[in-house]
């Protein structure tokens, strides 16, 4: 199950960037947020990226033998090493490239006028496109990407309208796959489920990653209560429906229908739980942050 993915982006991640002065963006950074959110946002940016290795290595378990023998070192010296690492790398020299080409122009030219905020999508659409083909994982690729050029100039106008753009491609892109995610639950997505599976799905939402993300937060200086909250918010999973559908069209599964099935209603499961949680628990972790 891929975490944090934006149906609730505008509670549990973090906000856009604040502004161009270094006062304003000092206030984003040492008070404006908190790290909950950064957490979580972080998560989003990563996860679904990282998640590509383990998704490669279920195909190629299903056409080669569960056998470690069978995969071991074709999968971790190209789908992990050479493939992350092209990522890494790509991703930097590009993001730099990127950079270079949005800050050269002032805000005030009418050719950056004309293309203000519309720069994330095409920057997005280029670093994809262009770590796929050279092997590597596109969605490592754009988070390294943006965070690189974000890295190269810390303020500047240009974020805003950037940062602006992209959020409202992703709330239209969110809405029409939430209105298909209904169309398929009409249709019969869950027909196959049995009491077993429904034990499963809801284990993913209440048990698996609860327990998952505390264990990966040991040590993380935080209360507690801050590491439940970040430990509880994330499985949306929009992206399960890109890695099953690659999946599945990759290598040969048992009862692929009833993977859909499961994979749907721990979504749809989430998306009720946590968007009726989402407020009154980030709320309430914002007040305790909150000097008394």
């Amino acid at each position: 199950m891929a975490p944090t993915d934006p149906v609730l982006a505008s509670e549990v991640q973090l906000e856009g960037p604040e502004g161009s002065t270094e006062e304003e963006g000092k206030e984003g950074v040492d008070g404006g947020e908190d790290e909950v959110r950064f957490a979580l946002t972080s998560e989003a940016g990563l996860n679904d990226g990282f998640a590509f290795p383990f998704t490669n290595l279920a195909i190629l378990m299903a056409l080669v033998g569960a056998a470690p023998g069978n995969w071991v070192g074709e999968w971790l010296l190209i789908d992990v090493l050479f493939r992350v690492g092209v990522s890494i790398v790509g991703a930097i020299g590009l993001g730099w490239l990127l950079a270079r080409l949005v800050f050269a122009l002032p805000i005030e030219a009418p050719m950056a006028k004309s293309m203000l905020g519309l720069e994330s999508l095409a920057a997005m659409f280029i670093v994809y496109g262009a770590i796929e083909f050279v092997g590597g994982y596109g969605f490592i690729g754009v988070f390294i990407a943006a965070v690189t050029l974000r890295d190269y100039e810390r303020r500047h106008e240009f974020y805003e309208p950037l940062h602006d753009i992209a959020e409202q491609s992703e709330q239209l892109l969110m809405a029409a796959i939430m209105i298909l995610f209904g169309g398929l639950i009409a249709s019969g997505l869950f027909a196959p489920l049995t009491w077993q599976a429904i034990v499963v799905a809801i284990a993913i939402v209440f048990v698996i990653r609860p327990v998952a993300g505390l264990v990966a937060l040991l040590g993380f200086e935080r209360k507690w209560t801050d590491r439940l909250a970040i430990s509880f918010f994330g499985v949306r999973g929009i992206g399960t429906f890109y890695y099953l559908a690659h999946g599945l069209n990759s290598a040969p599964f048992d009862e692929p229908y009833l993977i859909w099935a499961i994979a749907g209603l721990a979504i749809l499961v989430s998306v009720v739980v946590h968007g009726l949680s989402a407020t009154p628990i980030v709320e309430h972790q914002l007040g305790n942050e909150s000097p008394s």
